[in-house]
């Protein structure tokens, strides 16, 4: 399984599609992004992802991590979500998984 990596330009439903079609693949997905551009994108990939797989039944969450990667002679830090499943009761915790649903305080 191939780190799906995101830059600030990636169209937003191209890499949800790519997101989902590895958890649907692999039962998990990972997602990596450099700059504030392209951790947009994949957040927003990320959540459009979580409405495409729901649709399909899976209850997904999304682990953030720091990771060191090395480009050319430099070495980055990059954000990297781990797209898992999540049973129906950890998934009661992470909030609501309808798009537009808000929670309230």
């Amino acid at each position: 399984m191939d780190v799906i990596k995101v830059s600030g330009s990636s169209r937003t439903s191209a890499v949800a599609g790519a997101i989902a079609g590895v958890f649907r693949e692999f039962k998990r997905a990972e997602v990596q992004a450099i700059g504030a551009g392209a951790v947009n994108q994949a957040v927003k990939a990320l959540i459009l992802a979580r409405s495409y797989l729901a649709e399909d039944g899976y209850k997904v969450v999304f682990i953030p991590h720091f990771t060191d990667v090395q480009i050319g002679e430099k070495v980055r830090t990059a954000i990297k979500f781990v797209v898992i499943a999540c049973d129906a009761a950890d998934a009661e915790a992470v909030g609501p998984q309808e798009e537009g649903a808000a929670e309230t305080a």
